[in-house]
């Protein structure tokens, strides 16, 4: 059996976790979003491709959900004591690895595909972890603050800020000359059926969902999604920012017809979101909280029964 799935950050990550463990003999390839991508201090960072790499090799500081676990900061305090901006964006001693690793083999004509595999080969994360593109797209957002109106980076917006400004708009820059990244297309046509994680659906989900193609080689396929929504507000994270900013509201059936049903044949809720439908969705409530492991395999598991029940 193979699955693909398309993947965020800490929700993706714990999510595959689950469905790692729900289908252990399943060939599992995860399509990773790198529109969070961004160059700090001279190095290339991919939080979300990390964030899995880490979630699912067993390096990950479980309590946060992000970065290294028994992670020591002395770089960054040594980069702010020589007042080196930005200081908002802290990477962790041991998180500085990966990225001098990525930034040298990117200085040297790799693709970021191939660095992808060359780090997975130490965490052996058990999936195959393509990024969405080896192409730069970068996630930007258009705030309209006390300097005036203005776009930043995703990443200044989402941690320095903590989405506290309203986005007026949110773009993709570079994405209309992208390529899916080697591999990508080939695993989406020969998957038994996609899954989508509880990620969030416009600046994860969403972001891959833009790169030409992608979308369009999910059409065929039986694809069934976890709502990131349970009774109007996001699991975690700020994902009602990022909806409010591009006019949908934070519901489940509102993500749900974002998506669409030609894309969606399958939609999970939460039982308290279990008057949601749209014609040609097969639309499940099952407990969503992912706060324990068992009850993190039980989703993916759910998800995974009502794919099966939906492929032809």
């Amino acid at each position: 059996m193979h699955i693909v799935s398309l993947a965020g950050g800490i929700g993706g990550a714990r999510f595959l976790r689950g469905l790692r463990a729900a289908a252990p003999d399943a060939d599992i390839t995860v399509i990773g979003n790198t529109g969070d991508d961004i160059t700090l201090f001279g190095l290339r960072v991919c939080p979300d491709l990390d964030t899995v790499m880490y979630t699912l090799g067993g390096g990950i500081d479980e309590e946060q959900g992000w970065g290294r676990a028994k992670e020591s900061h002395v770089v960054k305090e040594e980069l702010a004591a020589y007042g080196v901006e930005p200081q908002w964006f802290g990477l962790g001693d041991r998180d500085f690895a990966t990225h001098i690793v990525r930034s040298q083999m990117l200085e040297a004509g790799y693709p970021l595909s191939q660095i992808t595999e060359a780090l997975c080969a130490r965490w052996q994360p058990g999936v195959r972890l393509l990024p969405m593109s080896d192409d730069r797209c970068e996630t930007h957002v258009v705030i309209n603050d006390a300097q005036g109106r203005r776009a930043v980076h995703f990443q200044e917006w989402w941690v320095r800020l903590r989405a506290s400004v309203p986005a007026e708009s949110i773009a993709l820059v570079g994405v209309d000359t992208a390529r899916p990244a080697p591999g990508v297309l080939e695993a989406i046509a020969s998957a038994d059926f996609v899954i989508f994680p509880p990620s969030n659906p416009v600046v994860s989900i969403g972001t891959i969902l833009q790169v030409p193609g992608i979308r369009e080689a999910l059409l065929p396929k039986t694809v069934v999604g976890v709502s990131p929504i349970i009774g109007g507000a996001p699991v975690r994270g700020m994902a009602d920012a990022c909806l409010t900013a591009i006019g949908v509201e934070t519901t489940a059936q509102a993500v749900l017809d974002l998506y669409g049903s030609d894309l969606v044949n399958g939609w999970l809720v939460a039982e308290e979101d279990a008057d949601v439908s749209l014609s040609g969705v097969q639309v499940e409530a099952r407990p969503l909280l992912m706060n324990s492991p068992d009850a993190t395999t039980a989703l993916a598991r759910a998800a995974l029964t009502l794919a099966q029940a939906l492929t032809p």
